[in-house]
């Protein structure tokens, strides 16, 4: 029998549990489980230089493995900074697991030092939260912790751990193979069989059929079926941002993104639809624009995991709640059991209207022989990675950039703030990544103001040799709004130019790691493969942007999803 004290049941249950790497920065009240840590031989921390990097660090190895990220803060500010980072994986649906210290149980509600109640400030960006009452408690909140946040819809569960919890002096047997029992918490994977027959006939008599792919189909691990589904249905598709690279970006079916900045195919397909088949997506504002105008001529089948969002936004005409992988599974089985087929000559007539749609070829754009224009610095770190990097974004022009220019292939490989719109959220969760997938090239693409927002991380990769790789588009400006300035305010500029940025190649060498300035077109394929050859290196490569680049296509507000301004004219 062995006696364990709480700080070492909690690094024992996270081993247990098949943890790797604990994203964490120490305080008073986790001390006795940073000590308990040194004994550890499966986990490796990763010291982060502030919490809100920490949490998202364990948020990007999440979404670039798929596993549950994990990390670890202290009492009081440690845990309030991890807030944001909460509400981001919340938004997008990433399995996160905050363990969290806190004063002592005799102190709580004494405005000790040091005190928040942690529980009730993530109560509502959380799937669930745990104050640990005795040292026994953290194996079972623990492993229920894990189990909530990857099971499914997943999201981020909240630990909280008191210190006299896991102090030395007092030791229990640990419990070994505890089982997760959870009697009000079933998701339910399998479709309704009727609805999904259902499903399958309104899709043989579909005129005009789309293909909506989300974030849940990332998650459900759906990309095989997906893709399956729409050759065999020779059904064009598009995606939502956190859906992109379920359906190849580079195959003829694939229309682009749809929404706000979507291609104007792909919003014109959604508009004339005849019937949407939505996998895991949840309608949000920057989908569907006037909800009033939102596909007037289309049945609306909702697939999704979550039974509160469906019909939450967009009335569903089927609701099939399940898993996205799981449904198409069963919708495949159907098709192929009963015979199903499109209708072919139907589906050649909706192509062509397409082809003209995407004639406008709306991504174009004016190029500058003297000014770097930032579209031209995603399509060269496109043809230089062969996109195949996964890339992380930080919030603005440029993740709209990424979503319209790089075509992603393969799912996981965009990690952005999708729901939220985190600024400062992308270099934290290329570092993540990197952590959980080193053998791939990351790449961070950001701008001169998102990426000031978690820049002390330059030091944990120093410290840990993590060689990701960052393109600035360095613009001097906080670009998305000051082009909002610039549409719907008058061009009045208002607090948007950043004047005075740091010298960002200085910057970089003065953390240890490599940087260099482009200023000119010429130089920026060079630039991009020179960063890419040095592999063991993080390297800063700063790009001097148009200031004045818009993000266009962009739809008009408060109308359908065709009414958009398709370039500055």
């Amino acid at each position: 029998m062995t006696l364990m004290s709480g700080a070492q049941m909690l690094v024992r249950t996270l081993e247990d549990l098949g943890v790797d790497h604990l994203f964490g920065y120490p305080g008073g009240a986790v001390l006795d489980i940073y000590d308990a840590l040194l004994d550890s031989k499966k986990i490796h921390h990763v010291l982060g230089r502030h919490e809100q990097g920490v949490a998202h660090e364990a948020d990007g190895y999440a979404r670039a493995t798929g596993r549950v990220g994990v990390c670890l803060v202290t009492s009081g500010p440690g845990a309030t900074n991890t807030v944001t980072a909460i509400a981001t994986a919340y938004m997008d649906s990433i399995p996160l697991v905050v363990i969290t210290g806190q004063v002592g149980t005799p102190l709580i509600g004494s405005d000790a030092f040091q005190e928040v109640d942690t529980v009730g400030i993530t109560r509502p960006i959380v799937k669930h939260s745990y104050l640990c009452q005795s040292p026994l408690d953290i194996p079972k909140y623990l492993r229920q912790a894990f189990y909530l946040a990857a099971s499914g819809r997943p999201g981020p569960v909240v630990v909280d751990v008191p210190k006299d919890c896991v102090g030395p002096s007092r030791r229990f047997e640990y419990p070994e193979d505890q089982q997760v029992v959870m009697r009000s918490y079933n998701p339910n994977l399998l479709g309704h069989r009727g609805q999904i027959k259902r499903a399958a006939k309104l899709l043989s008599e579909a005129k005009h059929p789309v293909l909506m792919v989300g974030g849940g189909a990332v998650i459900s691990k759906a990309a095989d079926k997906v893709r399956k589904l729409a050759h065999d249905f020779n059904l064009p598709v598009t995606s939502t941002l956190m859906g992109l690279g379920v359906f190849p970006g580079t195959d003829r079916q694939f229309l682009g993104m749809l929404g706000m900045h979507g291609t104007y195919e792909a919003n014109e397909a959604m508009d004339k639809a005849d019937l949407v088949l939505a996998l895991g997506v949840r309608f949000d504002d920057r989908v569907t624009n006037s909800v009033q105008k939102f596909c007037p001529a289309a049945k609306i089948v909702h697939v999704d995991i979550d039974p509160a969002s469906i019909s939450k936004t967009v009335n569903a005409d089927l609701p099939i709640v399940g898993d996205v992988d799981t449904v198409l599974g069963q919708l495949l089985e159907t098709i192929e059991e009963q015979g199903i087929v499109c209708d072919k000559d139907a589906l050649e007539g909706w192509w062509k209207q397409i082809e003209q749609w995407r004639h406008l070829d709306c991504l174009r754009y004016k190029s500058d022989p003297q000014l770097i224009q930032p579209q031209d610095v995603i399509r060269s770190l496109y043809k230089a990675t062969s996109g195949r990097a996964i890339i992380a974004t930080d919030v603005g022009q440029h993740q709209m950039f990424v979503a319209q220019h790089y075509q992603f292939d393969e799912p996981r490989h965009l990690l952005t703030s999708g729901g939220l719109g985190t600024m400062g959220y992308g270099f934290p969760a290329a570092i993540g990544a990197k952590v959980g997938c080193p053998d791939e090239t990351v790449c961070l693409v950001t701008g001169d103001g998102s990426f000031q927002m978690n820049i002390q991380e330059l030091s944990c990769c120093l410290e840990f040799n993590i060689p990701v790789k960052i393109f600035l588009l360095d613009n001097h400006t906080l670009g998305m709004v000051r082009q909002w300035q610039r549409m719907f305010y008058r061009g009045r500029i208002s607090s948007t130019s950043l004047n005075s940025n740091p010298d960002f190649v200085a910057l970089a060498k003065a953390y240890g790691h490599e940087g260099f300035r482009v200023e000119k077109p010429g130089e920026l394929d060079g630039a991009i493969r020179k960063a890419l050859a040095m592999k063991d290196k993080l390297v800063i490569v700063d790009v001097v942007c148009n200031t004045d680049a818009m993000v266009l296509p962009m739809q008009q507000m408060r109308g359908s999803m065709g009414d958009m301004f398709l370039n500055e004219d």
